[in-house]
């Protein structure tokens, strides 16, 4: 199997293109491969009068790469990618979309009004499912169709799982919509809907790194979240919300992430933090603040969900990239929200549609004096 690349070389691969457009809303697509049955799978760029690009990519409904300027004007990859369609068919979930359900789910299944739904994809240990299962929507291959209008360029990708898949009931169809504005803000819409009651929890998995190689320990993180989800050792929700004042885990200020990262029992955060919001009605709540003091670069995350889970890369090895290479904000209903009933409600049902925002918007900030 080839091993992925370093970000340097990933941008001279297939991500190598013509120099950026000044136009704004602007999309172009072409065949990135094909799929082990003989289907294409088409990559699509957009790309901004910020000279920010994005590539998306139908398999996984894949966010390849995103690229920004740095405080110099030197435009680099800022997420973790794969370089090749090949690379992606291995396996994995570097910039995927998560479905039916992020994130993990408990005991191996579920009840829906008293009916018992067993998933087919569960530790035989643990029973803890996790991410959708092995025929999860990101190993499968969605339908891209592209948009330019003036608010910006887009792609909506479509999918449908039938009834059974994985064990979850009901036939559901569902969209991720990836637009970039010209207020350099990638925005992810999603969509739902379904024949029959269902849970659903779409999010992308997207591993960011603002300075393009080595790992996010300069990174500078400031949370808006003053309780996390208190786990067991199989990272399952004990169904408690626990305070961060006064712990690792309060991140209320900017932090240097490097000074955390050490601290935490097993390497990092792999923790689900709760997202105050007043409701999903008055839009993406502003909830993170990544900045790389070194580049400059800077984004802000904002979503409609409940609840963010931050992972931190704590199992990378150094191939191909390093411990704490990236970080993710995996914005979600909290895992094992079917077997939770405190928890928000995270089931969809006949005749309501599922929709939920999550924006990132990128920045640069000043030198300091």
């Amino acid at each position: 199997m080839k091993k992925l690349t370093h970000f340097a070389i990933l941008a001279t691969c297939i991500f190598a293109a013509a120099p950026f457009s000044p136009a704004y809303g602007e999309v172009k697509d072409n065949v990135w491969g094909k799929m082990p049955d003989g289907r294409e799978v088409r990559l699509f760029t957009l790309t901004n009068a910020k000279e920010t690009r994005v590539r998306l990519a139908e398999y996984g409904a894949l966010l390849v790469s995103i690229e920004t300027p740095d405080r110099n004007g030197e435009t680099g990859n800022i997420t973790l990618s794969y370089d090749s369609l090949a690379e992606a068919l291995q396996g994995g979930v570097f910039g995927s979309v998560i479905g039916r359900f992020a994130n993990r789910i408990s005991g191996g299944g579920f009840r829906i009004d008293g009916v018992r739904y067993d998933l087919e994809t569960a530790n035989p240990k643990t029973g803890v499912h996790i991410h959708g299962g092995k025929n999860g929507f990101h190993r499968q291959l969605w339908k891209g169709e592209s948009a330019e209008t003036e608010e910006g360029a887009s792609v909506t990708f479509h999918l449908s799982s039938p009834d059974g898949e994985e064990g979850y009931p009901g036939n559901v169809v569902v969209s991720a919509t990836y637009e970039l504005t010209d207020n350099n803000t990638l925005r992810i819409t999603y969509r739902g809907t379904t024949d029959q009651k269902t849970p659903l929890n779409l999010t992308n998995h997207a591993y960011f790194n603002l300075s393009g190689t080595g790992d996010i320990s300069g990174h500078i993180l400031e949370l808006e979240s003053v309780e996390r989800l208190a786990i067991n050792e199989q990272k399952i929700p004990t169904g408690e919300l626990v305070p961060v004042v006064d712990t690792p885990f309060d991140l209320r200020k900017p932090t240097r992430l490097g000074d955390r990262l050490p601290k935490l029992e097993g390497g990092g955060y792999d923790h689900c933090f709760v997202i105050p919001q007043l409701s999903i009605a008055n839009g993406p709540t502003k909830f993170a603040t990544l900045t790389d003091p070194e580049s400059g670069r800077v984004m802000h995350v904002a979503t409609t969900k409940p609840g963010v889970q931050i992972y931190t890369a704590n199992h990378f090895k150094g191939e191909p990239f390093p411990k704490w290479g990236g970080i993710c904000f995996e914005t979600q209903f909290y895992p094992d929200s079917p077997n939770q009933k405190r928890f928000p409600d995270s089931i969809l049902v006949p005749g309501q549609t599922y929709r939920h925002i999550t924006e990132f918007q990128f920045d640069v900030a000043k030198p300091a004096q």
